[in-house]
């Protein structure tokens, strides 16, 4: 879970052969290249796009928060939004398409519902926060790499939105939660948002979940030192896992499993997440 409030940048990089040991693991020669320049856009973006309907109007289950905001005045703060990924860089269209459609101020506590498409990190208790969108939609999209994906891992449901989001790009998503209070409210929204693509579960992330792996993608939504060797085991050739990692200094990092015991890690921007835990938390 990203946290803008604390960001840093210049985060030094780490010697990538120290921390995944498992397996041959080599850098990339150079790092992925970044976002493109953002580029002017307006409001027929979304229609150049082609990018649907948001899910409130497209048969999905009414949730009782929507009375927070008024449904246009939402869907338009909703479009706005997705202009702004797509003027950053965000060039996705599933990923823009699936974060069109979602609600994201279902997921906020109501006294934040006003600030819900805004470009921030939010509070949702526990010590957590619901990501920046800017940040789902890259750590998404750089996990898709245009690829269609089959069987996705999220570590770290929190308040459920990325899940939500990833399952507009993903025909399977289970995802991990530690908190036992956080996973049941994700639930509840999951359920009411009649998501059945998505599997939530209660547990250690750290762990993954080798009963359903291996998997095309895995996301992480907190910042180890490293990232786990257990995830590293789950991926599928070829698959991708983002993740945060550092410790007072972060940066996002995509390992690629390239070969059954080869992977290539590669660093992208500076960020700030909240530590990555172990443990269950009832």
């Amino acid at each position: 879970m990203h946290d803008a409030r604390r960001q840093k940048g210049g985060a030094t990089p780490a010697n990538s052969n120290t921390r995944l040991s498992t397996g041959l693991v080599q850098r990339a020669p150079a790092r992925l290249a970044p976002t493109p320049a953002p580029t002017p856009t307006n409001s027929n973006t979304r229609m150049s796009l082609g990018l649907g309907r948001p899910l409130a109007e497209s048969g999905a289950a009414p949730w009782p928060l929507a009375s927070r905001t008024p449904a246009i005045a939402e869907s338009r703060m909703r479009e706005r939004m997705v202009e702004r990924l797509h003027a950053e860089g965000i060039r996705d269209k599933r990923v823009l398409a699936a974060m069109l459609r979602m609600p994201r101020h279902m997921f906020v506590d109501e006294a934040l519902a006003s600030r819900a498409y805004e470009n921030a990190a939010l509070p949702i208790g526990y010590g957590q926060t619901i990501s920046q969108p800017r940040i789902v939609a890259r750590m998404i999209a750089t996990a898709r790499n245009g690829r269609e994906l089959g069987r996705v891992l999220e570590v770290g449901t929190g308040c459920g939105y990325q899940a939500a989001v990833l399952a507009g790009v993903a025909r399977e998503v289970y995802s991990i939660e530690r908190v036992r209070p956080l996973h049941e409210q994700a639930s509840a929204r999951l359920r009411m948002l009649r998501l059945p693509q998505v599997r939530l579960i209660l547990g250690d992330g750290t762990r993954g979940l080798p009963a359903f792996a291996p998997f095309d993608a895995i996301i992480v939504a907190a910042a180890g030192l490293h990232v786990p060797q257990a995830l590293l085991a789950q991926l599928a050739l070829s698959g991708r896992l983002v993740a945060p990692e550092g410790g007072a200094e972060q940066r996002l990092v995509v390992v690629e499993r390239v070969a059954a015991e080869r992977f290539v890690r590669t660093e992208l921007e500076a960020v700030r997440f909240v530590p990555l835990q172990t443990g269950v938390q009832l």
